[in-house]
């Protein structure tokens, strides 16, 4: 059967938590579970961030989304007591300068010098696929939350590892649909040529294809670009003339792509711009003007309902910034990180793992979660919003609207294309 998601405005609520900012905990948990004295199995909780806190995804993510997990630490103290998870909790964090072989070795002193008992975040797929192997091999829990390869619940899945936020999958099941249906049904693709953009090429050309668009060509850019220049597949675009360029870089790639677009006037060309993922952080380094109209999918927006706003208050009088979807994340899989400790009593990862496997929640960041058990993925409403005009911003980093809901079954691959072998 054909699915399809509504394009009408959210007019539902999710039951606000308790606390102003701390998340819902999920049905799954029962009474007992829950005010279980918990043991941990070395005295202290040890949670690690890896992620990019100096080069193109520092502002998505970064140092604000170790201050993410901080917050989600103190609240959850807050709201069950100091020694709520039987000891101290201490938060360690690490640049991976999105590469690989940094982030593998990171995420391996983490676990076996620093005892982490999780680690968190990790942007850039190729970082976020090296980490899953050592979570494997050390058999201790990863929650990733910013990196898009749908590669972590399929090739590279493993017992240890869950993706939370988005994918690929989700990205191009909402804009790519979008865009092809409404805007135009040619076009050229663009990417960043390591794990990520790769992932993103193949789920965008499925979607586009599937709702009757055509990718007439496809080129990769080199990651990292250090010249920040893409001048070449601008220029490219000029001469392909699609009715659609589609950007599919990320974080300071994407503002220097679009910054790029403007200056060769792709859009009075004819050439209109999809972006494949999108953070406020790009709409504050771009321009809000300069970004409005274009339409994406994200599985948040700050200002989508009251319970999102409390947080995001919570966070801008903290950090200066509300919150991208990347910091929101991070606060909420530590939150469900520490329920899922107090349910099972323990820290020991093969315990916390039965608690999360299967487990259904909804809280001020996932709506509708169910942690899918075959394979780890987080399955939960996404969100199709579109930039507006400064004109109509009420407020400092008011971006976006929401235009409609993408129910958790249609943003999430389905379970059949997986082939997690975990």
């Amino acid at each position: 059967m054909k699915r399809h998601f509504a394009l009408a405005m959210i007019a539902a609520v999710v039951t606000a938590a308790c606390g102003a900012a701390a998340p819902t905990g999920g049905a799954s948990a029962s009474p007992t579970q829950a005010t279980a004295q918990v043991k941990l199995t070395d005295g202290k909780l040890v949670i690690g961030v890896i992620n990019d806190q100096s080069l193109v995804y520092a502002d998505l993510s970064g140092k604000n989304a170790v201050e993410a997990v901080k917050m989600a630490v103190e609240d959850f103290k807050a709201k069950y007591g100091e020694n709520a998870l039987g000891g101290p909790v201490e938060v360690i964090t690490a640049d991976h300068q999105n590469k690989p072989d940094i982030a593998s070795s990171k995420a391996q002193e983490f676990y076996e010098r620093n005892n982490a008992d999780i680690i968190l975040d990790v942007p850039t797929s190729s970082a976020a696929l090296a980490i899953a192997k050592v979570a494997n091999d050390q058999k201790k829990l990863y929650i990733n939350i910013t990196a898009a390869t749908t590669d972590l619940t399929g090739a590279s899945c493993n017992k240890y590892t869950f993706h939370y936020a988005y994918d690929t999958y989700m990205l191009a099941a909402g804009t790519g649909k979008w865009v092809t249906e409404n805007v135009g049904k040619q076009w050229y693709i663009i990417y960043p040529n390591y794990a990520f953009g790769q992932d993103m090429e193949k789920s965008f050309r499925g979607a586009v294809t599937k709702f009757g668009g055509t990718v007439i060509q496809s080129d990769g850019s080199p990651f990292p670009n250090t010249s920040g220049d893409f001048s070449q597949l601008l220029v490219k675009a000029g001469q392909l003339k699609p009715q659609i360029l589609g950007v599919m870089q990320a974080g300071g790639d994407l503002v220097n792509v679009v910054k790029q677009y403007n200056q060769f006037k792709l859009n009075d060309q004819g050439i209109k711009l999809a972006v494949g993922l999108l953070f406020d952080t790009d709409i504050t380094a771009i321009g809000q003007d300069q970004m409005a109209g274009i339409v994406y999918t994200t599985p948040w927006v700050w200002s989508m309902d009251d319970q999102a706003k409390q947080f995001a208050d919570k966070f801008l009088k903290r950090t200066g910034i509300r919150p991208t979807f990347a910091h929101a994340g991070n606060y909420s899989a530590a939150w469900q990180y520490m329920e899922a400790i107090r349910r099972a009593g323990t820290d020991d990862a093969d315990a916390v793992v039965k608690q999360l496997e299967g487990y259904k929640f909804s809280d001020f960041f996932i709506r509708n979660g169910n942690i899918r058990a075959e394979d780890h993925w987080v399955m939960h409403d996404a969100l199709l919003a579109q930039v507006k005009p400064a004109s109509e911003a009420k407020e400092k980093f008011d971006y976006s609207k929401v235009l409609g809901t993408i129910p958790a079954e249609t943003a999430s691959r389905p379970l059949a294309d997986a082939n997690c072998k975990k």
